[in-house]
């Protein structure tokens, strides 16, 4: 095969994360956002030690799984990937992605573990509690589109106005939104002239309590991209012009959204809108300067019978329906401790749900998160629930074991996509504890540090998928470790 040639073939499976693995005659290519059962048209973009990679073209026939889709969105926005199949057919391919990734590690270990299958989301649809829509157009020149980057596409941004995986709150804001600015002729942000005012439209609203946070987050410039239309304004006087336009303008655009609210067409109710300024370049959200516009920057959130604040930019599971079957599983997989004079460390703690889950069992648990906001939101999150046990740290994992004095009975590692940073494991393993609870976003990085884990002495007992990102190519892994040899030399 070669760089640029066509081929037909058909799809046998999808390993993790969408790599659809395309038989063409007796070759085998890797081919992305392809589904099993597909006849699908690609062209090869990569030949490397004999391997291939190719890019679609188009799906010849569907697959016999396919059921149709809910959504008009589908296969042009980048963020689902199984929409067309059954619930039932995208969580059977998860979990083969899953257990084949472990097999690959585990088979080496002495002692089989119990695979247990995988664990479905409460809700398949409108489950995400957070969305970061971006402001942009959906082909050079076009109107103001407000959604998800268009697959394949680093610029196109696709209005999702009919997304699943969102309630009709975030769908009714995103439509309004839109709307509000296209009809003032706002402009948006080019990510290659670094011109422009729109940016990132983000909304998070509490599964639990239906409350709403929503943040508008746009450059320091001009909203019309020009100062004014007298040339002789000094350049102080263009400034505040500047200025008195653009706080004219989310101050519109707030009381926009609180009309929604006063008017009954929202479910939920504003905890706050925020106006955030970001003028980096880097095309993520963040702030260099948060004015609140009405209400506060936080709000709150139920989960498994404690009350979480969460913050504008605090972690939190994204599917709050789902956290809960996680986190019970992560609990159940933790056990009985042996006693509540037990000290437990909770690794890459977040805003520390497990860490709270886990006190009423343990004598202390310590929390360690490098996210400065996100470690001060799970301090006070501990004191509103009445728990007096739980110590959280702000500082990297790497670093933070070596000035810790306390040595744990037990370790729950919840680690970032990329996985256990590889310096930190040495440190990890060398506390010599019985059992480990290791809760994965990316399979493919806990497999990696699984090889570690073993050869250093350690099995796998048991292990689970559970879907917290339904539709997704996404999907979380708990897996429980324990000590039960010395480390092969």
């Amino acid at each position: 095969m070669k760089k640029g040639q066509v081929y037909e073939g058909v799809v046998r499976r999808v390993d993790f994360p969408n790599k659809g693995i395309v038989s063409v005659g007796e070759e085998t290519v890797v081919v992305k956002n392809s589904l099993p059962g597909q006849k699908v048209k690609l062209s090869i973009n990569k030949v490397r030690k004999g391997k291939a990679e190719g890019r679609l073209l188009e799906v010849m026939e569907k697959s016999p799984l396919e059921t149709g889709c809910p959504c008009s969105h589908f296969g042009v926005c980048g963020g689902c990937t199984y929409l067309s199949l059954p619930y039932e057919e995208q969580l059977s391919i998860k979990e083969a992605q899953v257990k084949k990734l472990l097999d690959s590690v585990l088979n080496r270990q002495e002692e089989p573990y119990c695979w247990e299958g995988i664990k479905g989301s409460p809700k398949a649809y409108e489950y995400r509690n957070k969305m970061e829509f971006s402001f942009g157009d959906e082909y050079m020149g076009g109107p103001l589109a407000l959604g998800m980057h268009k697959r394949g596409s680093f610029y196109d941004i696709v209005t999702v106005e009919d997304c699943k995986i969102v309630d009709g709150d975030y769908r009714l804001i995103l439509k309004t939104v839109r709307e509000f600015f296209a009809e003032r002729e706002v402009t948006f942000f080019h990510r290659l002239r670094h011109e422009g005012y729109l940016r990132h439209l983000l909304v998070r609203k509490a599964s639990g309590t239906g409350e709403i946070l929503v943040a508008l987050v746009t450059t320091s410039q001009n909203p019309w991209g020009i100062c004014g239309e007298d040339e002789t304004f000094s350049t102080e006087e263009c400034r505040n012009d500047q200025e008195q336009a653009a706080n004219s303008l989310v101050a519109d655009w707030k009381d926009m959204l609180l009309t929604l609210e006063e008017t009954g067409q929202l479910k939920g109710r504003f905890a706050g809108i925020l106006h955030i300024v970001n003028d980096s370049l880097a095309d993520v959200v963040k702030s260099d300067r948060t004015d609140i516009l009405y209400g506060q920057d936080f709000f709150y959130e139920e989960l498994l019978g404690l009350q979480f604040k969460i913050s504008t930019f605090s972690f939190f599971q994204t599917n709050t329906y789902s956290a809960a079957v996680l986190y019970e599983t992560a609990r159940e997989y933790v056990g009985d401790l042996g006693g509540t004079d037990k000290t437990v460390f909770d690794l890459y703690s977040g805003t520390g749900t497990i860490a709270q889950l886990m006190a009423p069992a343990a004598g202390k648990v310590i929390g360690v998160e490098i996210v400065e906001e996100a470690v001060e939101a799970a301090r006070k999150n501990a004191a509103a629930n009445g728990l007096t046990n739980c110590e959280f740290i702000a500082g990297d994992v790497l670093k933070v074991l070596d000035e810790v004095e306390e040595k744990p009975d037990m370790i729950i590692l919840d680690p970032p996509r990329d996985g256990i940073h590889p310096k930190a494991l040495p440190k990890i393993i060398a506390y010599g504890v019985e059992h480990i609870v290791y809760i994965s976003c990316k399979p493919t990085s806990l497999a990696r540090d699984l090889e570690v884990f073993l050869e250093n002495g350690y099995v796998v007992e048991k292990a689970v998928a559970v879907d917290q990102f339904p539709w997704t190519a996404n999907v979380e892994t708990v897996c429980l470790l324990s000590k039960l040899h010395e480390a092969k030399e």
